[in-house]
């Protein structure tokens, strides 16, 4: 059974459960009109954390430059301001935006840092100075792309060589979506209250937030009772309780049969490194259906993999018979050959992990099926939804969900922050885990055999997505402790393994 969500924040070092921008500003409504809580002491709170956390971060810095916005972010940043300036450090306030605009709690700090004899001025550049920036300016509410000083402000804050920390969200980066709204801050940690907001993890979010450190300023748990959290982060330090111990009596029977369909001409590597994969994180036996020129190497290779010379669909029948799963795409190829064995495999009546090639053929005759997981890449995704690249990217949560609707069982959009959408009442997923290093050719092939090696062992459709997003993800980190760039999918095999046996 998948570990249940959580709608408040967990003991982990971040929450599980992921907001929009105006699901956490009805969480700020609620905690100060029905708990009594001052917006101004929420506020405190806020730069008082993020001050906290840039201490802990740069505890030699002796110089912060801060720019603040005419929003509630820029409140914070006034905090911050004021803090930092009581504990003796040299700071220097720079306003993006007419400073008569700021109102309410935010006014109300500024004025309490020009109180304390703060001085603050127009933004007119980066300090040369300054050991460490504050991106105060936009907070959650952008809607629409950065422009004017405020681009000017955030190529300074990216050009300056300097580390940036960012209160609540990256300027320039959408709170929900994670896409870059004209420019936005590369920061080298956020600190972000109340609620996670889903954004800081997928599309451009990873990217711009850097470390995401959370502080829920004390709000009671009550606030958040009354919203499901609008995504689940979901990560390998939680799904890892989904791999029991295996029992001492099991065989090779008990752990599936998975049948790697795939390695057209040429092609021959994609097939293999899925079937490795299945066979390495735990699938009791894998077989192979590939164009006869592959099979030698395969089995030079991996013996373990039996690999089979397929001429086309009618001799795939009897591997089709005796598998329990079916991981179909690597390397397929769009030819007569692969539109039989497509054919064949959908008539089969085994569950499915189609990825690759197969998700084009699938694009020009859409089905809808509940027992398939699909793993498209962003291009795959705009095949199948009929849209454009661009519009995957500006909404990745709502791609995924789209996807799902429209193609049924599972559907996971791959990338930075990968989205899982499965049918039913959970909120969709999306993987905290994984790094730059995994885009190379052959990612998504493991993760295809990672899937069905899963489903073979009986774990369910939203399980077996879940899990082996984050099991692949995490294989990656730690296949990257030797550096990200040069990082091969074959990398990820052995560390299948290893993690695999939690």
């Amino acid at each position: 059974m998948n570990p249940p969500y959580r709608a408040l924040p967990d003991s982990d070092d971040l929450p599980h459960a992921l907001y929009t921008a105006a699901q956490v500003r009805e969480f700020d409504r609620v905690a100060i009109e029905r708990f009594g809580i001052p917006g101004i002491e929420l506020m405190e709170r806020a730069g008082q954390a993020a001050f906290d956390e840039l201490r802990r971060r740069w505890p030699d810095a002796r110089r912060i430059a801060l720019l603040v916005g005419t929003g509630n972010n820029g409140g914070d940043g006034f905090v911050v301001a004021r803090l930092a300036r009581d504990a003796g450090l040299d700071v220097d306030v720079l306003q993006l935006g007419d400073r008569e605009r700021l109102a309410g709690d935010a006014r109300e700090n500024a004025e309490r840092w020009a109180r304390a004899g703060g001085a603050w001025r127009a933004f007119d550049g980066v300090p040369a100075d300054a050991a460490v920036l504050v991106d105060a300016m936009l907070g959650t509410g952008l809607e629409r792309d950065v422009g004017g000083a405020w681009a000017d402000a955030i190529t300074a804050i990216n050009g300056s060589g300097r580390p940036c920390l960012a209160i609540d969200v990256p300027s320039g980066l959408h709170a929900d979506s994670g896409a870059i709204m004209g420019s936005a801050v590369r920061a080298a940690a956020t600190v972000s209250f109340i609620g996670l907001k889903q954004g800081l993890f997928t599309a451009a979010g990873p990217d711009c937030a850097g470390d995401v450190v959370f502080d829920g300023l004390g709000v009671p748990a009550q606030v958040y009772a009354s919203s499901v959290p609008a995504a689940r982060r979901v990560d390998w330090r939680r799904q890892a309780a989904l791999l029991a111990p295996r029992r001492r009596d099991g065989h090779k029977g008990h752990y599936g049969h998975v049948l790697v369909i795939g390695g057209n001409h040429g092609m021959g590597g994609a097939a293999r490194l899925a079937a490795e994969a299945a066979l390495r994180v735990g699938s009791g036996l894998v077989s192979l259906a590939t164009r006869a020129e592959h099979v030698p190497a395969v089995i030079a290779a991996r013996p373990e993999i039996m690999a089979h010379a397929v001429g086309d669909a009618a001799a795939a029948d009897p591997l089709l018979r005796r598998a329990s799963v079916i991981a179909i795409g690597p390397g397929l190829g769009a030819d007569d050959w692969a539109h039989g064995l497509w054919r064949a495999a959908l008539a089969a009546g085994r569950p499915l992990v189609v990825d690759a090639d197969a998700l084009r053929l699938l694009a020009v005759d859409p089905l809808q099926r509940d027992d398939w997981v699909l793993t498209p890449h962003p291009g795959e995704a705009a095949a199948l939804l009929g849209v454009g690249n661009a519009e995957i990217a500006a909404q990745r949560v709502g791609a995924a969900e789209r996807l799902q609707r429209r193609y049924g069982g599972c559907s996971v959009l791959k990338g930075a922050g990968s989205v899982v959408a499965c049918a039913g009442q959970a909120p969709s997923a999306i993987c905290s885990d994984g790094n730059p290093g995994m885009a190379s050719g052959g990612m998504g092939d493991v993760l295809n055999g990672v899937i069905a090696g899963l489903l073979a062992q009986g774990l369910d459709l939203r399980d077996a997505a879940e899990c082996g997003v984050c099991l692949h993800a995490a294989a990656g980190d730690a296949a990257a402790a030797d550096g990200e760039r040069g990082l091969l999918a074959g990398d990820l095999i052995a560390q299948l393994r290893r993690l695999g046996n939690p």
